[in-house]
């Protein structure tokens, strides 16, 4: 079973934003912010509306990053 290290608490990443070198802020998954349920839907089934191509078969969790300092928001595909 696969599973995310940043959605599971067992890593953190540190990303820095590229417009103001703040350090951005994992939002979680990407699919949590498509509608009001989606966090509570399947996890492998939302990969198939995540925007990523083939997230589901290479084992990816996309999630969002946020910088406070300058709005700048970001992806990132999270090996699983």
């Amino acid at each position: 079973m696969d599973m995310c290290p940043l959605c599971n608490g067992l890593e953190m990443r540190v990303i820095q934003c590229p417009n103001c070198q703040t350090i951005m802020e994992d939002r979680g998954k990407i699919t949590d912010y498509l509608d009001d349920y989606s966090a509570y839907m399947d996890i492998d089934i939302m990969k198939l509306f995540d925007g990523t191509t083939n997230s589901l078969e290479n084992h990816r969790c996309i999630h969002y990053f946020y910088c406070r300092g300058c709005q700048h928001e970001d992806t990132r595909a999270i090996k699983e």
